[in-house]
């Protein structure tokens, strides 16, 4: 499927600023939940305590997330057990998404095959629709959500009902599933197998389509919306997509490495290692030319890009001669992120600092 584009109304690809904690500065907060609230069955550091502060602090919350498989309780049950304050009207989830496109494709009250878990039923239930198991009840569309219980017999009903005429829904098109083991099959990968077997292409929701976000917004409240994620190619992608400036955590998916080297689509407008940047303050970038080289100063720290490698002002080359993580502080993090972009974008590399040498960045928490 054709992947979203930037919007027109979206952030400049590049880090901004704000003198204001984020969650002042913006009056609403779309938050990604695992790897960014929570990790599995793991706690992240320093998430309760930075939502449940935003909150206080006046900023409107909504809990956006790609699962399909947990109904709103079950998602305020989560995170309650991870002490963060959470109500079930604050969630939206991509089966609910794909419960709201539909009612754009067919009519109300009818009958739909559900390909997933009770979070995709509650979705469907909740926006007027029957709900069914079996291509025999004559179903009008297929939505399809993640759910460990979904077998062959159930993927095979979808195509039955698909080749039957059945509009076919994805809640999204995630391919892989973190665990605490490594990345599972994810709901792409089995929306793949009902495509491959039907020849038919489905209607997608979900991260990175922007259409989670605008709908998630919309129920939520607030004019002045800020995205937080782990992910680039799903949260930020999205939120971009959304023309919705984003803010990027270390605690999930994508690491530093990814940010720095990131294209265009996929970058966050804000950088930190985790929640503590919803209720901080972030520094301007600033260009600066030394001796006709250009820098980027982030705080007290400094960048730019020689040759194919990243410099940090204080300490020379970013290099890792044994393959190690190189270590630096957050607004050398940043400094860097935001030269390799400049690099990339004045070379006309599509955006893209992948050519750069960039080794592993573990992120000095702050």
């Amino acid at each position: 499927m054709t992947m979203p584009q930037a919007s027109d109304t979206a952030a400049p690809a590049t880090l901004l600023g704000s003198e204001q904690p984020l969650c002042t500065a913006y009056d609403v907060a779309l938050l990604d939940l695992d790897g960014v609230c929570f990790a599995g069955q793991a706690r992240v550091p320093h998430a309760a305590d930075n939502v449940n502060a935003a909150r206080k602090a006046g900023m409107h919350l909504s809990f956006v997330t790609n699962n399909a498989s947990r109904a709103p309780q079950t998602v305020v049950d989560k995170l309650a057990d991870n002490d963060i304050i959470a109500e079930a009207s604050e969630v939206f989830s991509a089966a609910m998404d794909a419960a709201a496109m539909l009612t754009e494709h067919v009519e109300p009250g009818s009958m739909v095959l559900v390909v997933g878990g009770d979070g995709v039923r509650q979705a469907l239930l909740d926006e007027g629709f029957q709900v069914t198991s079996s291509a025999q009840d004559g179903p009008v569309a297929v939505v399809q959500g993640w759910d460990p219980a979904v077998d062959w017999a159930l993927l095979s009903e979808g195509v039955y009902a698909i080749n039957a005429g059945a509009l076919h829904v994805a809640t999204n098109l995630d391919a892989t599933l973190p665990t605490e083991r490594g990345f599972a099959l994810g709901n792409g990968s089995l929306v793949a197998a009902i495509v491959h077997a039907s020849g038919k292409e489905p209607l997608a929701g979900g991260k990175p389509f922007p259409g989670i976000y605008t709908r998630a917004l919309k129920r939520a409240g607030g004019t002045r919306p800020l995205a937080v994620g782990d992910r680039l190619n799903t949260d930020h992608v999205g939120a971009r997509a959304a023309g919705i400036p984003g803010l990027h955590v270390l605690t999930g998916v994508s690491d530093a490495r990814d940010v720095i080297c990131a294209p265009a689509t996929e970058r966050p407008s804000f950088l930190h290692t985790d929640l503590r940047g919803l209720t901080a303050p972030h520094p301007e970038p600033v260009r600066v030319e030394v001796d006709g080289q250009v820098w980027w100063r982030v705080g007290n720290r400094s960048a730019r890009v020689l040759g194919s490698r990243l410099e940090l002002q204080d300490s020379g080359a970013v290099t890792s001669p044994d393959d190690s993580a190189v270590r630096i502080d957050l607004d050398s993090y940043r400094a860097l992120a935001v030269a390799a972009w400049d690099w990339a974008d004045a070379q006309g590399r599509q955006g893209e600092a992948a050519t750069l040498e960039v080794p592993e960045i573990e992120v000095i928490e702050p």
